[in-house]
């Protein structure tokens, strides 16, 4: 069984990167190596995790402590847990490539270079990689062979602008945004946007392909609440801060009830997810005291905050058990194991 488990992990790998399987076990650890100004916390609890509320004990192993997983990238993003693959994969958005990191060996390796300057991933309900790529202005799929196929790279005859980050519900939709950031040199050719920022639905059985929001001002993160009943949204150009909005989903997918959840007054929310007890976990800067994560109960209560060096753009769930928090900051990668799981939704 564990052979079977290594064969297809590495058959998918091999087939994204256009490496062998040995070859993948003979990539090394260079990139993974930790720089001499990160020190993992001898104190416990962690310093760098600070409870806001009680609630945030039921969330908090009080035995682990932020550990840096690499550094030397050059802007992280779109967090994602293979499970199929056993694999935590992200972009290096700016750095043009698709970064995956090993639980066994914990090396840090190319999963694919010339990402197309990639930045939101999240996997499909067959454990497929799914990709917003900036420079293509298109989201992708990765299917099992290695091979890509285009989901939607346009709108109305006109190129998306610049997917940003995605989502996939239990019935197999795909949802993404699209916001005007982009691409810009720094994350490929610049070409001036030709659409509205949308937040695009997109279903593969039927490949039917709807815009379900069209006035989030700069649609940036996305995630659905653990039972799929609330989809909430970063609009990162609302005025005079940064909010998290959030709507009402019926059965159908239809949304309703459009609400500010949470204002992020001087924070700057980003990348979100939600674990199982219906927490907003979110990516979160701008600033030294405010870089790292912010944890919002339900209620959109402040209830937790884990500092980090750097501002922190997006976040994940993984390992076996999906309690294992992945950080993607500016140029490291950052983790921590806790006591609660993220949604079964996260990716």
């Amino acid at each position: 069984m564990k052979q079977d488990v290594f064969s297809r992990r590495h058959l998918l790998l091999g087939a994204a990167t256009g490496l062998t399987s040995a070859a993948l076990l003979k990539i090394p650890a260079s990139i993974a190596s930790d720089g001499d100004e990160w020190h993992r916390s001898e104190r416990l609890p962690d310093p760098a995790i600070k409870s806001l509320d009680p609630a945030f004990d039921e969330c908090i192993n009080s035995l682990s402590t932020v550990e840096r997983l690499g550094t030397g990238m050059e802007w992280c993003e779109g967090p994602t847990w293979m499970g199929g693959a056993e694999r935590f994969i992200f972009s290096d958005v700016r750095g043009n490539r698709i970064m995956q990191w090993d639980p066994v060996t914990h090396e840090m390796s190319v999963f694919r270079r010339s990402s197309n300057f990639s930045n939101g991933n999240t996997v499909d309900r067959q454990g497929r990689l799914l990709t917003c790529e900036g420079e293509t202005r298109r989201v992708t799929r990765t299917e099992h062979d290695g091979t890509i196929s285009v989901i939607m790279d346009s709108h109305d005859g006109k190129p998306l602008n610049s997917p940003n980050d995605i989502i996939c519900k239990s019935d197999g939709t795909i949802w993404f945004t699209d916001p005007r950031f982009g691409p810009n040199f720094s994350e490929g050719v610049f070409t001036p946007p030709q659409l509205p920022a949308n937040v695009y639905r997109v279903n593969p059985s039927t490949g039917r392909k709807d815009v379900i929001l069209n006035d989030v001002p700069g649609p940036n993160g996305l995630a659905f609440s653990p039972d799929e009943k609330i989809l909430y949204v970063v609009a990162s150009r609302a005025k005079p801060s940064r909010q998290l909005w959030a709507y009402d989903v019926s059965p159908s997918g239809a949304l309703s009830n459009k609400r500010v959840f949470f204002d992020c007054g001087a924070g700057a929310a980003d990348g979100i997810k939600t674990d199982m007890l219906g927490n907003v976990w979110c990516g979160w800067g701008s600033g030294p005291a405010l870089d790292g994560v912010m944890v919002l109960s339900p209620a959109a209560k402040p209830i937790g905050h884990i500092g980090l060096p750097e501002r922190c753009p997006n976040l994940t769930f993984g390992g076996p058990y999906r309690n294992e928090l992945f950080m993607t900051a500016h140029s490291s990668i950052y983790k921590l194991t806790l006591k609660v799981q993220g949604s079964v939704l996260t990716d």
